[in-house]
């Protein structure tokens, strides 16, 4: 069956979080005419969308016909209003005016938003400062009816943690997906615009769920016809910004560091260069006179190749203040990706290890980069490992605006054919404590503002949907991007409350559904590193597509092979002491932690140390042990997954249970392979054997 015509039943897979079924008898008892008789006020584009979604919505909980309320007089049980519109409300409403004193208006950010339900007027509020706001706070509301809670005893008020909660897309115009495994893109195809724009609708109704407010549309290694974006191919950058408008997604944009010379006759793009700043000047207003709420550009520039003021003998400050300077005056932001190396170094040297780079080129620049500049920073030093450090450069530049980088797209995590659910890993991220300012300064405080009292900061990710008739490729992998969104909302929030809430609002209430699922996805993470890398290692897959195994595969192994790997022990010496000094970066009681081999927690050995492999970690197994060990007990924990999987036959959707069921079984296969060819490699290379006896080749 096409795409088409899955999409057009509305499958399950389709609607993901979102298709909002039948509520059970016992909740409908207790709620049903609470939700049959709803208000809703506001007339702007968001009001419209907000009452489209409940359109939806309600029908499907009820399961019998439903008709909004819009008269201009209250008279219902919910009311669904923006602060404005209650105050004015109340003005002719006795029962509305007697609540406004218990209403915490004062406490509601731009995009907060407040539900509460008043026992003695049997009234539900759902209210905000803006339109914005009312919209998640509707999302918000679906989704507490969604998982059955009491509604009796709503009484949340929520703001976003972040100002920027931030999508990037790595299309190209040609439809296809650099890093992308769930089909071609949703956006464009044969260097136009796809012809299924209410596609483009529902994924902005999905994020609007989650709470992103900000996408960039197309390839951060852009290439000529991407760089055509901002030039004559506008008209599809209006079409999708009038559409995620709606739903409160402010549009951007990567940009081509050298498209003046792409796009003029100015044959420099030296950021000093007074034609160079006059260009993107004007070029910036025409963005501007089409898109007047465009959100900016995102660049990655002397970085694998990329142009950049390297070029011109400029820095990185010099080159982001530029571009950021024609952005200033339409209140634009210039988004400065900190992912920068060299890919023909040579990585073995002291001063070039790559895991130095962001530090290396950006801690001295601390303080010169214009107030609309935000520097987006990697959670590694590396390239989204399954086990690698934080980036010491978090904390490291307070007079600079910092955004935290994840991908949600699993490039070395699985490429959604295995199972990888990857809040547990962000969890470590957001919580880990930098120490930038003494005990207690974790990395989600300072990419949310609150340490430094800055505004422009807040999460972005590498976005993991195609145009696969599910989103994702595979379904589970939903599951990543909503609780992305979820975090960058609130990062205090637990993975496991986060996970338990997609489980229930997307497969619904059953215990059985939710204690395998909760199970299968928690340790899906542990389970994908048992079998892949071992004690930070990483890097050990094919070159290139990054999928599958290859012990001495990473892209620079002319050079060696990354792992350090000899006869006598493997890891590379990152320490002060004797090795590339990268442990220093740290603030320093994180340096202290990673410098010497006795204190490195286990999980990161060897990324920072090289040890012998009858170095004994803190489980009492020495490192080869627990290469073996862990190996086979990853393909033993996969056929585990296949285990809770198959019980749940009966209790979800066909479709679903098949796509997830296959991709499974792909998974037994790469991890077997996987355990193969380490376990081979590392008994052949070490000359140690197994102490349990079992088969390695």
């Amino acid at each position: 069956m096409s795409i088409k015509k899955f999409i057009n039943k509305k499958s399950k897979a389709y609607q993901a979080w979102l298709s909002y079924e039948k509520l059970s008898d016992n909740y409908l008892n207790k709620n049903e005419e609470l939700l049959s008789n709803i208000s809703v006020y506001g007339k702007t584009n968001l009001s419209a969308s907000i009452k489209e979604e409940l359109k939806r919505a309600l029908p499907k909980f009820l399961a019998a016909d439903f008709k909004l309320n819009f008269k201009d007089r209250y008279q219902n049980k919910i009311l669904i209003a923006a602060e404005t519109e209650v105050k004015e409300i109340a003005a002719g409403s006795k029962e509305i005016s007697s609540i406004l004193n218990n209403v915490e208006f004062g406490e509601l950010d731009e995009e907060g938003y407040l539900i509460k339900y008043f026992k003695e007027q049997d009234l539900l509020l759902l209210t905000a400062a803006s339109d914005q706001g009312l919209l998640y706070g509707v999302f918000a509301l679906l989704r507490e009816i969604q998982q059955e809670n009491d509604l009796l005893e709503l009484d949340l008020l929520s703001n976003p943690k972040n100002n920027l909660r931030m999508l990037n897309h790595w299309d190209n115009l040609d439809g296809s997906i650099e890093r992308g495994y769930a089909g071609k893109s949703i956006f464009y195809k044969d260097n136009q615009l796809v012809n299924d724009l209410k596609r483009i609708r529902d994924y902005a109704r999905m994020l609007a769920s989650i709470g992103i407010n900000a996408l960039s549309i197309n390839n951060v290694n852009v290439s000529y016809q991407e760089t055509r974006l901002i030039d004559d191919k506008i008209e599809m950058v209006i079409t999708i910004a009038d559409i995620l408008r709606d739903y409160g997604i402010t549009t951007y944009l990567s940009a081509n560091y050298a498209s003046p010379m792409q796009l003029s006759s100015i044959d420099t793009a030296d950021p000093l260069d007074e034609k160079v700043r006059l260009w993107w000047k004007e070029k910036t207003a025409e963005i501007y006179d089409e898109i007047p709420d465009f959100g900016g550009f995102v660049v990655k520039a002397d970085s694998e190749g990329r142009p950049g003021p390297f070029t011109y003998g400029r820095s990185h400050a010099d080159g982001a203040n530029m571009m950021a300077e024609a952005l200033e005056p339409h209140g634009g932001l210039l988004i400065w990706r900190c992912f920068v190396y060299n890919c023909q170094q040579d990585w073995r040297d002291k001063e070039t290890d790559r895991a130095r780079a962001a530090y290396d080129n950006f801690k001295d620049l601390d303080g010169q980069f214009k107030e609309n500049v935000l520097l987006q920073i990697k959670n590694g030093p590396m390239d989204f490992q399954v086990r690698e450090p934080i980036t010491p450069l978090f904390g490291a530049m307070p007079e600079t605006n910092q955004v935290l980088e994840l991908q949600v797209t699993q490039e070395y995590t699985g490429q959604q054919k295995d199972l990888c659910y990857l809040i547990p890993q962000w969890k470590k991220v957001t919580d880990f404590d930098t120490y930038a300012e003494g005990e207690n300064t974790p990395v989600k405080r300072i990419v949310d503002g609150s340490t430094y009292n800055q505004k422009n900061t807040g999460f972005a990710a590498v976005v993991n949907v195609g145009n696969d008739q599910n989103w994702t490729g595979h379904h589970l992998a939903q599951a990543n991007l909503y609780g992305y969104g979820r975090l960058a909302w609130n990062p205090d929030l637990s993975a496991v409350k986060i996970t338990e809430e997609w489980i229930k609002i997307t497969f619904g209430q059953d215990q059985e559904v939710m204690e395998s699922l909760l199970r299968m996805l928690l340790y899906s993470w542990s389970i994908y590193e048992d079998y892949t890398s071992p004690l930070g290692i990483g890097w050990m897959v094919n070159p290139g597509h990054h999928y599958g195994v290859n012990v001495n595969g990473y892209e620079y192994s002319r050079w060696g092979t990354y792992h350090r790997a000899d006869h006598e022990g493997i890891g590379v010496d990152r320490s002060v002491a004797t090795g590339t000094g990268y442990a220093g970066q740290y603030f320093k009681e994180n340096a202290e932690k990673y410098e010497t081999i006795e204190n490195c927690p286990d999980e990161l050995l060897l990324f920072f140390h090289h040890v012998p492999y009858t170095h004994e970690l803190d489980s009492g197994k020495t490192v080869i042990q627990h290469i073996y060990d862990s190996h086979f007990r990853g393909v033993a924990a996969v056929k585990e997954l296949q285990g809770h999987w198959e019980k749940l036959e009966e209790k979800v959707d066909s479709e679903i249970f098949e796509n997830v069921n296959k991709r499974l079984k792909m998974q037994l296969d790469n991890a077997v392979e996987w355990r193969d060819q380490v376990n081979t490699y590392f008994h052949r290379i070490s000359g140690i054997d197994d102490k349990f006896d079992r088969k390695i080749y």
